[in-house]
C-alpha cells in the first residue's frame, strides 16, 4: 500500500518543490482554516454597516445570495486548479504554470497585498468590536476613539504573530477549534435573535425596504449605491485560498484541499445568509440603527437585553480573533512560497524555517506589513473601507488571472484527482467578468466628500484603494522592467 504521504510529495516534487512542511493537517483542518477566515463572525458583523448604508435590507437579503453564488464559481474553479497544482504559494504558481513568469508576477503581488490587507482588516475589525464590547463593561474605553481602537489592533496583530510562531505544533488544532466556536457561537446567536426579541420585522421589510444613507442621489441607487453594498458579501466570502497555501502540509491534498476551498465557500454562505436575516428581522430600531452608522451592534442592544448584546459580542470577538489568527498563518505560507521563488525582497530571510518546520519569520512581515497598510486609520474613519476594499481587489484580481490562464489553456489542461469535468468552460468566463466588475466598484469613492475630483472633497473621506494599488502594483511593475524580469524566471526548483 503506498504512503499518502509520499504519494503527496511525489506530487509536490513533480512540480519542482521538496517536501518540507510537515503534512499534519487533515482534510477537515484544510477545510477549517479557510472556513476560519472566510470567518461569517467576522466579516458579517464588520462590514454590516457598508451594507446597511448602501441598499439596506434589500442589499443584505437579497444581494448576500446572489453575491455569494459568483463567488462559490469562483471558489469551484479554483478547486480544479488546486487539486491539480497542490502547492503553498497555490495562486501564484498556476499563474506561473499556465501562463509566462509576468501573469506568476502579477498575480504573486496581488496575492500578497490582498492577505496582508484581509489580515489588516480582520484584526481591525476585531479591534473594533472589543473596544465596543469593553466600553459596555468599563467607561474607560471609548469605542470611538480611533487612537484607542488601533492600539487593540496593534496588540492583536502581535498576539497573532506570536501564537503562528510558538504556537505552531497546535496551530492546525487551533483552526479545527475555531469551525466549533463558528458552529456553536453562530447557533447561539441566530437562537438568541429569533427567541429573545419582544417583535421583529416583516418579511416585507427584510427582502425589499431599502436605505440610501451613502450621500449619493437616489437616482444611482441600483446602479451605483446597492453594489457598493455588495461589498459585505465580497468581503466576507474571500480568503479561501488559504486551502491552496496549506496544501503542501495537507494530507491526499489532491482532493482534500480542493474539497476543503469549494465546501468552506458553501457553508459559509447558507450559514451567513441565515445569520444575517436574523440581524435583519431583528433591526425593529431602523432609526437608532441609523444613527449608529449602522453598526451591527446597534442591533442587539435595541433588541436584547443588555446581558444577552454582551454575549453575542463575546462570541463575536472570540470567532474574530481566531480568524485573525488563521489569516496569519495562511499569509506566512504565501509570503514564504513566494519568497521561495526569489520575488520579494529579503526573500532569504522570509523562507528560513524555524525547529518546528514553521515560516516565523514570515509570520512576522506578514503581521508587519498588515499594520503598515492599516496607519490610516490612525485619523480616517474610512480607512477600515479601504483595507476590506484592498482585500477583495487583492485576493478575488489574484484569482482572476489564473482563472483566465486556465480557460484559456482549454482542453490542454491537465486536470487533477478532484475536477469539473466540461463545466469550466462557462464558469471561468463567469468568474472572471464578476471579478473585474466588483473591482471597479470597490476602488470608487463611497460617500460624495470622498469623490477626488470634488470641490468638496475630504481627503479623511477618500477611498484611499487606488492609491494603495498604484503604489504596490506599479511599484511591482516597474521593479519588474527594471530588472526583476532578468532574474524571475518562475518557480525555483527546489530539488533535482
Amino acid at each position: 500500500m503506498v504512503n499518502s504521504n509520499d504519494a503527496d510529495a511525489r506530487k509536490l516534487a513533480e512540480l519542482g518543490y521538496k517536501q518540507e512542511f510537515d503534512r499534519k493537517w487533515s482534510g477537515f483542518h484544510n477545510f477549517a482554516i479557510s472556513f476560519s477566515i472566510i470567518c461569517i463572525l467576522s466579516g458579517c458583523f464588520t462590514t454590516f454597516a457598508q451594507a446597511w448604508n448602501n441598499g439596506g435590507p434589500v442589499a443584505i437579503s437579497v444581494g448576500w445570495p446572489i453575491i455569494a453564488s459568483l463567488i462559490m464559481i469562483i471558489g469551484l474553479v479554483m478547486a480544479e486548479l488546486v487539486s491539480a497544482m497542490p502547492t503553498a504559494g497555490g495562486i501564484y504558481y498556476w499563474a506561473l504554470n499556465l501562463g509566462k513568469p509576468i501573469h506568476g508576477w502579477v498575480t504573486g503581488w496581488l496575492n500578497l497585498l490582498g492577505l496582508i490587507t484581509v489580515t489588516a482588516g480582520v484584526d481591525y475589525g476585531f479591534a473594533n468590536f472589543f473596544t465596543y464590547a469593553a466600553s459596555l463593561y468599563s467607561k474607560s474605553f471609548d469605542p470611538g476613539n480611533l487612537k484607542t481602537v488601533f492600539l487593540v489592533f496593534l496588540v492583536t496583530i502581535l498576539l497573532h504573530i506570536a501564537m503562528n510562531i510558538y504556537g505552531a505544533n497546535m496551530i492546525h488544532k487551533l483552526q479545527g477549534v475555531n469551525v466549533w466556536v463558528h458552529i456553536f457561537g453562530v447557533t447561539a446567536i441566530i437562537l438568541i435573535l429569533i427567541l429573545i426579541p419582544s417583535h421583529h420585522q416583516t418579511t416585507a421589510w427584510v427582502f425589499s425596504h431599502q436605505i440610501n444613507n451613502s450621500g449619493f442621489s437616489h437616482r444611482a441607487f441600483w446602479i451605483y449605491v446597492l453594489p457598493l453594498g455588495f461589498l459585505l458579501t465580497q468581503y466576507t466570502i474571500t480568503g479561501f485560498d488559504a486551502s491552496a497555501h496549506v496544501s503542501e502540509e495537507t494530507g491526499q491534498a489532491g482532493k482534500a484541499a480542493a474539497q476543503g476551498l469549494w465546501k468552506s465557500i458553501a457553508y459559509s454562505a447558507v450559514v451567513g445568509w441565515i445569520l444575517l436575516l436574523t440581524f435583519l428581522y431583528a433591526a425593529t430600531d431602523e432609526a437608532g440603527i441609523t444613527k449608529a452608522g449602522g453598526a451591527v451592534q446597534a442591533i442587539f442592544v435595541s433588541s436584547v437585553s443588555l446581558g444577552w448584546a454582551k454575549l453575542i459580542l463575546v462570541i463575536t470577538c472570540l470567532g474574530q480573533f481566531f480568524c485573525g489568527m488563521s489569516c496569519v498563518t495562511a499569509g506566512s505560507r504565501m509570503l514564504f512560497a513566494f519568497s521561495r521563488d526569489k520575488a520579494v525582497p529579503g526573500h532569504k530571510y522570509w523562507t528560513k524555517l524555524d525547529k518546528n518546520k514553521n515560516p516565523s519569520h514570515a509570520a512576522f512581515g506578514l503581521g508587519a506589513a498588515a499594520v503598515v497598510v492599516t496607519l490610516p486609520a490612525l485619523t480616517s474613519a474610512v480607512a477600515f473601507f479601504a483595507v476590506t476594499s484592498m482585500a477583495v481587489i487583492g485576493l478575488f484580481g489574484s484569482f482572476a488571472i489564473p482563472i483566465w490562464l486556465r480557460w484559456r489553456k482549454g482542453d490542454a489542461f491537465k486536470q487533477g484527482e478532484w475536477n469539473l469535468g466540461k463545466k469550466w468552460k462557462w464558469m471561468a468566463p463567469v468568474a472572471v467578468l464578476e471579478i473585474v466588475i466588483v473591482s471597479i466598484y470597490f476602488i470608487m469613492p463611497t460617500n460624495p466628500a470622498g469623490v477626488w475630483w470634488s470641490s468638496k472633497f475630504d481627503i479623511h473621506a477618500a477611498n484611499y484603494t487606488p492609491i494603495t494599488f498604484l503604489v504596490v502594483i506599479g511599484g511591482a511593475l516597474l521593479w519588474w522592467v527594471l530588472g526583476a524580469k532578468k532574474h524571475f524566471k518562475g518557480a525555483v526548483r527546489t530539488l533535482d
